[in-house]
């Protein structure tokens, strides 16, 4: 049995000069191909927090993209699932059959662009609300269930851990291959975690010593602090004086890109996940690509062929993402959570890596 759905709900509401409000809302209507879910967990994703923060759509919103829940009503065409079910879902699902779909480029395709879900007003994911609507393109392809025994918190990361993974497999590590993951945070974990799997031989850096000992438990063989130690001359020591086979690119701090190219072999190939704003910068020397022969690569968002793989890694405990969980705040501390996030420095003690946002709790209920 579910709950009755209610006509209003709360919501942290962007309404433009990174400000968010928390304001009662419309609770969304869906129609015959579609399903409301209520949201039990979203994960706060840097993604949205530069959005809210550099201005980047246009206002009003309701951001929140990873998001897990239980199933509150069905359209009158949906059959692959019903009220009670326990689910995540993704927001973006491409159409299939496009220029950039045949190439699989599916952030690319027209259709993937499209947000399909929506808590109200522009669709911007909508998991920073208590409820939202999944459009009919999204319903059909888009939503996976939760097995019983795994909580809404671990199931919130399916998500991130597709866009870790699509990153992944298009750099093809291979096993014993020396891989330089820049930033700790909760995408540079996955990566470790997810690099680990492949056999490599991990190495992390981070200002932060917390996240350097949790790299550790995730699977690096060394973590780094970039402002004392020489990364560069570490990696070429590693590597009989060649450099790393590869490097992700976890944080947007300034100066990695370059550290980057410092600390890689020729032919070496570098990713990019990080610089998803029009306002980051980067400047090398052509020379360090073209005649060093590197590969500097870009990906973004997830691959609908990599959704039911994600959802085995995490569903299964492969990944201990549960590890990176740090905080839990209620949706009307969700300025707080923000905060946190993108100033960190402000709160000591803290340390915060993914900070779940859970919709359905008051404030004197968090932990």
């Amino acid at each position: 049995m579910t709950d009755p759905v209610p006509d209003n709900m709360r919501a942290a509401v962007y309404r433009g000069a990174s400000v968010v409000t928390v304001d009662e809302v419309h609770t969304p209507a869906i129609g015959p191909g579609e399903i409301l879910i209520k949201v039990e967990a979203c994960g706060v994703c840097h993604t949205d927090l530069k959005k809210i923060e550099y201005n980047l759509l246009d206002p009003p919103r309701i951001f929140g993209h990873e998001t897990a829940g239980t199933v509150a009503a069905v359209g009158s065409a949906v059959t692959r699932y019903q009220p009670g079910d326990r689910v995540i879902v993704f927001h973006h699902i491409p159409c299939g059959t496009c220029f950039y779909c045949e190439r699989k480029l599916y952030a690319q395709c027209p259709v993937y662009k499209k947000v399909g879900v929506t808590a109200g007003f522009e669709p911007a994911g909508g998991g920073f609300a208590q409820y939202v609507r999944v459009m009919d393109w999204i319903a059909a392809r888009g939503v996976e269930k939760i097995p019983e025994g795994v909580s809404f918190e671990v199931a919130s990361f399916v998500e991130p851990v597709n866009t870790c993974l699509k990153a992944v497999e298009q750099c093809d590590p291979q096993p014993h291959d020396v891989v330089l993951v820049q930033g700790q945070g909760p995408i540079g974990l996955i990566f470790t975690m997810l690099l680990k799997l492949r056999g490599c031989t991990v190495v992390t850096t981070d200002t932060i010593a917390s996240r350097r000992a949790l790299s550790i438990q995730c699977g690096a063989s060394f973590a780094l602090d970039p402002r004392v130690e020489d990364v560069a001359a570490r990696l070429r020591s590693l590597t009989g004086g060649r450099g790393a086979d590869m490097v992700f690119v976890a944080t947007a701090a300034k100066g990695l890109a370059e550290e980057a190219i410092r600390s890689t072999r020729p032919g070496a190939r570098i990713m990019l996940f990080a610089q998803t704003s029009d306002k980051e910068r980067i400047e090398l020397s052509g020379a360090s690509i073209c005649v060093g022969e590197r590969s500097l690569l870009g990906s973004y968002s997830a691959s609908v062929e990599l959704q039911a793989e994600s959802a085995r890694l995490v569903f299964s405990g492969d990944l201990p993402v549960n590890l990176l969980i740090s905080h839990r705040v209620p949706l009307d501390k969700i300025e707080f959570a923000f905060r946190l996030a993108t100033h960190p420095g402000e709160f000591p003690g803290e340390n915060p890596l993914k900070i779940i946002v859970r919709p359905q709790e008051l404030a004197s209920c968090a932990l």
